[in-house]
């Protein structure tokens, strides 16, 4: 996912004599060396310094530049929050942050570096657009439009290998989710690489019990496609939201927002860390740990349509 992140940005700034990088010591980790090679003068290594980091990138901004901030997910979410609201979002700078390892995806940098709250201090900043892509082709198209769309953003970027869940023509826009499965009985919303994945493979096994669910990619968060929302609200009138992510203030929380004002009727569960924090081990150990496997989501579908009428 950081090479197709690199090779789009790349692409982009051949186009576009705007666009700049800027790094806090971690280029080798976000893979974007590759653009330093390429364009040695439009990348700004700040060092250990993610607070100045956005400080810079705002002030690169105010100059007409599209500036490109990486930086692990933790820093970019909680070491630089003031500065992202005040110098870019509140001037209202194009600053677009990107948070690499999300969530469980820290793996073994453990607890500290584990990001279950960034989606929540993110909508909070006004005007700001929010999205995680769940793989290489929708990272690829949803990078272009976020370049394409004025204003400051924050993407939550897995940086390992990911499946490819769509064709190269599968049209992505930032704030319309995608559909990868319809159904009929149950709806899953997930945001991001791990829990569209897993929901994808809980439609598998719900599809054993005789469970039509649909999926829904629901990349960006903020602003949150509603209409998509409550169209299966009507279709299916049960929703499971699954994301890597507090259910706090994330995907559930914009989902259930959307549903007390405008469908209060429709049955909705939440899936994701229950007010916990981080802590090390391997992926799977953490997707079992916090309750983001496929058998999870199917179990909790399970009882949704049978125990709670």
């Amino acid at each position: 996912m950081r090479a197709v992140y690199a090779q789009t940005l790349i692409a982009l700034a051949e186009e576009d004599p705007r666009i700049v990088l800027l790094e806090a010591d971690l280029m080798k980790a976000s893979g974007t060396r590759v653009f330093r090679d390429r364009f040695p003068e439009r990348t700004f290594q700040l060092g250990v310094a993610e607070a100045n980091m956005i400080g810079v990138a705002a002030g690169l901004s105010a100059t007409g530049k599209i500036a490109f901030a990486d930086t692990f997910a933790c820093f970019a979410a909680r070491r630089a929050y003031d500065q992202f609201f005040i110098s870019a979002g509140y001037a209202r700078q194009t600053v677009k942050l990107t948070g690499t390892d999300p969530g469980i995806a820290a793996v073994y940098n453990g607890g500290t570096h584990m990001t279950f709250e960034d989606v929540g201090l993110m909508r909070n900043i006004p005007r700001a657009v929010v999205f995680e892509p769940a793989d290489p082709v929708s990272l690829r198209q949803l990078v272009i439009r976020n370049a394409r769309t004025p204003g400051c953003a924050y993407m939550r970027l897995f940086r390992q290998p990911a499946n490819v869940l769509y064709g190269e023509d599968e049209p992505f826009e930032l704030g319309r989710g995608n559909v990868p499965a319809d159904g009929t009985d149950i709806t899953l919303i997930a945001s991001g690489v791990i829990p569209v994945n897993e929901a994808l493979a809980a439609r598998t096994l719900l599809a054993g019990d005789g469970i039509s669910a649909a999926v829904i990619d629901m990349h960006t968060v903020k602003p949150l496609d509603t209409g998509l929302v409550l169209q299966y609200a009507r279709k299916t009138g049960v929703l499971l939201t699954c994301e890597n992510h507090q259910v706090i203030n994330g995907l559930g929380s914009a989902v259930a927002e959307t549903l007390s004002e405008h469908a209060p009727g429709v049955r909705l569960k939440r899936i994701g860390v229950c007010d916990e924090f981080g802590e090390v081990g391997t992926l799977d150990y953490l997707k079992e740990r916090f309750g983001l496997t496929a058998h999870h989501i199917a179990a909790r579908a399970v009882d949704v349509l049978k125990n709670n009428p």
